[in-house]
């Protein structure tokens, strides 16, 4: 298929392209702008998403380190839009050679989990040393407090380390499945991601009685993690 003016890559018999899974536009009825102070710039999301979203900002609010820090770097966006986002120059004197190689860290127009309304990009303010969407952001008290807690308010990793579509490891990427089968407008977004779920699970994962297939497994070892300081020996008297 026709990715960009000058870019084209073969569809997968399960639907995927370069790793990713096909998902269509919210409907602009469906989506409602960000709590106030969270955006930067414009951030849409489905309206059910937006209620557990706002529950998780309230929530870090309560915890010193990070209260206040949070933010979205992005939200919904169009297939148009990531368009946009994906189809820069490629070659050899570019920073991808080639579309696959965009695609690890970039979805292709039509595949990424943005355009659905129901995934957010997190993001620091003020950045503590931690650019936007890297995986800088896992060291962070805010990183680790989503890894630990997210799932609570039906967010999940879409992207962890290791992933068998072979997509970077985002730890910024985190989209909404609700927190139990029965929030509202979880039935919709589980089907919407129900291929993903399936095939290639979320770690950490929102995972209920319904989802008992989904086991619950811990994030892999953080390769950026400083190594762990051995105790000093004490003198001998």
């Amino acid at each position: 298929m026709q990715l960009c003016v000058d870019q084209t890559a073969a569809v997968g018999v399960d639907g995927r392209v370069l790793g990713h899974l096909p998902y269509s536009d919210a409907l602009a009825s469906d989506l409602v702008a960000a709590p106030p102070g969270f955006a930067l710039g414009q951030c849409l999301i489905q309206r059910a998403a937006a209620v557990d979203l706002t529950r998780l900002i309230r929530a870090t609010r309560d915890v010193p380190e990070i209260a206040g820090t949070l933010r979205a770097v992005s939200c919904y966006r169009s297939t148009e839009r990531q368009r946009a986002v994906f189809c820069g120059p490629v070659g050899p004197d570019k920073p991808y050679h080639n579309a696959l190689e965009r695609a690890r860290v970039v979805a292709p127009p039509g595949y990424s989990e943005h355009s659905t309304g129901y995934a957010v990009d997190f993001g620091l303010r003020p950045a503590p040393g931690c650019p936007d969407v890297d995986a800088c952001i896992s060291l962070t008290p805010a990183g680790r407090w989503l890894l630990a807690h997210a799932r609570e308010y039906g967010f999940e990793l879409s992207f962890p380390i290791g992933n068998p579509q072979r997509v970077t490891w985002e730890p910024w990427h985190w989209r909404w499945v609700g927190t139990s089968p029965k929030a509202p407008g979880a039935t919709t977004a589980r089907a919407i991601f129900a291929h993903a779920r399936t095939s290639f699970p979320a770690k950490p994962a929102v995972v209920d009685t319904v989802d008992s297939w989904l086991r619950i497994v811990r994030q892999p070892p953080n390769p950026f993690a400083p190594s762990p300081t051995p105790p000093a020996t004490p003198a001998k008297p």
